[in-house]
């Protein structure tokens, strides 16, 4: 119960950790690892076998738009290496592709109130069956564990919410990554005010490492030397229209309104026929040693 889209991981800096990776392996799903020429060798070295890496093509980084006038004096951040694992997945042919970042040491199912870690990649393909259903949703992904904590009343999904670091994109949507910084909510923003459906899932969840506190990737790039209001302050210019700055948990976040997007529905295909009854795509609760 593979997922029929293709799956990339983007990592930098962490071929002895690269923690999705390592978990896609365990769920024993086949994807692809996007990373730079110069650490190529060493995630070679590194990654298990179900992993494939592929090289960046460095004109992604050359023409991404950091959305600002920084240029080559920094980091650009995730976002050419995701838009290059973008247009791989449609030089496959694929209709959409997960992309994910590298920092997410599980993965769970959520049911009847209580987390569950999952050993099959079943989820990824009922979220794309799910997906499949709808002819305006653009994106969907996985909620973060810790907002699903145990005995807690969830719904199976929220709609027309940001969705990253675990992400279903449709391929043919209008937009490509932009920006240094929170280019997954700026992505999701640009779709909720055009129209489309974003579905967040509550049914399957991953455990992504908090910010700032994984060597490597963002961390090293931009957080550990500069904290996070360069990148909140950098959404809020993207989208003042939704979006402010707040301080809380001893750091700066930006804060997004999307009220004006709750009249955005999901319209189903047609001739889509949705069985009745429950579908657990050969999940089964099983005591793991």
């Amino acid at each position: 119960m593979n997922p029929v889209y293709p799956v990339y991981v983007v990592s930098k800096g962490r071929w002895e950790s690269c923690l999705t990776s390592r978990n896609l392996h365990r769920m024993r799903v086949p994807h692809y690892v996007v990373v730079e020429r110069a650490e190529l060798e060493r995630y070679r070295a590194a990654l298990d076998p179900l992993a494939n890496p592929l090289v960046l093509d460095q004109a992604y980084q050359r023409d991404y738009d950091t959305f600002d006038a920084l240029g080559d004096t920094k980091s650009k951040g995730p976002g050419p290496a995701r838009n290059f694992a973008w247009e791989h997945s449609i030089s496959l042919g694929a209709r959409w592709h997960w992309v994910m970042d590298d920092n997410i040491r599980d993965f769970y199912r959520l049911n009847r109130n209580v987390r569950i870690r999952v050993h099959t990649s079943a989820i990824f393909r009922a979220a794309e069956d799910f997906v499949d259903r709808y002819e305006n949703l653009a994106l969907a992904g996985l909620h973060y564990k810790c907002f699903a904590p145990d005995r807690s009343k969830r719904p199976a999904f929220l709609l027309n919410t940001r969705i990253y670091s675990c992400i279903l994109i449709k391929n043919d949507i209008p937009y490509r990554w932009r920006g240094r910084y929170n280019e997954d909510t700026d992505l999701s923003l640009r779709a909720l005010k055009d129209g489309w459906c974003t579905v967040l899932f509550f049914a399957f969840l991953a455990d992504k490492t908090q910010t700032m506190t994984m060597k490597g990737g963002n961390t090293d790039a931009f957080y550990a030397r500069e904290g996070t209001l360069p990148k909140s302050r950098m959404l809020v210019n993207m989208h003042p229209d939704v979006a402010r700055l707040t301080w809380k948990w001893d750091r700066w976040h930006h804060h997004v309104d999307y009220r004006p997007f709750k009249k955005n529905q999901l319209i189903p295909k047609s001739g889509v026929v949705i069985p009745e009854g429950v579908d657990n795509f050969g999940m089964k609760l099983t005591e793991v040693a």
